[in-house]
């Protein structure tokens, strides 16, 4: 079984403390959103929605995260209902979001070029990144999903007052699909607006950073230095790949 994710990935965070959880063997394969690697044909023809992850059981292909964890229940939907990508973006300076959307766009039209014959759907992922830049400038937009997540954190506050965990006494896949929203929320230095002044999803977040899954999926890229070592490294190749031109 392979799963191609990234470290950063918010969806790929959930799938792979799934697979944590359960003790599920896997290959692990990185693929880099941010440098354009999920555009690559080999990986588009696997997956025309070049989001990640994906998993790959021998011809058996799955990138929708909800159907990789393969739980679904009421917070799982809930929880998938907000949108992270809008509030990452929104959250990020202006001139570093700009750059690199640029950069994707152009990668988008370089692989069109290379491959003609996928050249419509590529056309799905520039007119979404255009869309995406147009929801970034609508104040509306960004309130709602604002409001979207913290209605959600209000409710999950409010369950914590009455179990340990999401959906009860024990740790779920509810709880694997809220805990790389926290991350997000503290990879963004959002967690005194959002999380600290809820004392039991801090209570919780604490917990939950001292799961091992947690550790290994999430903690080992998000703890002191290594916060910033992927971010760094990818803005450097970023910037080497856009003088010389290469997309």
């Amino acid at each position: 079984m392979q799963l191609y994710h990234h470290p950063y990935s918010l969806d790929s965070q959930k799938v792979r403390l799934a697979l944590e959880e359960y003790n599920i063997d896997y290959t692990s394969y990185h693929v880099n959103p941010l440098t354009g690697k999920n555009m690559e044909s080999s990986f588009f023809r696997m997956n025309p929605s070049a989001r990640l992850p994906v998993f790959q059981n021998g011809s058996h292909i799955i990138f929708n995260t909800i159907e990789i964890i393969q739980e679904v229940d009421e917070w799982m939907h809930k929880i998938q209902d907000w949108n992270p990508k809008i509030f990452t973006l929104s959250h990020i300076p202006e001139r570093y979001r700009l750059f690199v959307s640029k950069f994707i766009r152009r990668v988008v039209i370089a692989r069109m070029a290379e491959s003609p014959n996928l050249a419509s759907i590529y056309h799905l992922k520039l007119r979404d990144a255009y869309e995406t830049e147009d929801k970034l400038k609508d104040p509306d937009v960004l309130k709602q999903n604002e409001e979207c997540l913290i209605r959600l954190l209000d409710e999950v506050e409010m369950q914590l007052s009455n179990s340990a965990y999401l959906a009860g006494e024990h740790f779920t896949m509810a709880d694997a699909t809220l805990i790389p929203v926290l991350a997000r929320i503290m990879l963004l230095n959002l967690e005194h607006e959002y999380i600290f002044i809820r004392p039991k999803v801090a209570e919780y977040w604490k917990t939950m950073k001292q799961r091992p899954s947690y550790r290994k999926v999430i903690g080992r890229y998000f703890t002191g230095w290594r916060k910033y070592k992927i971010l760094s490294k990818t803005i450097f190749f970023l910037c080497i790949r856009s003088v010389l031109k290469k997309y």
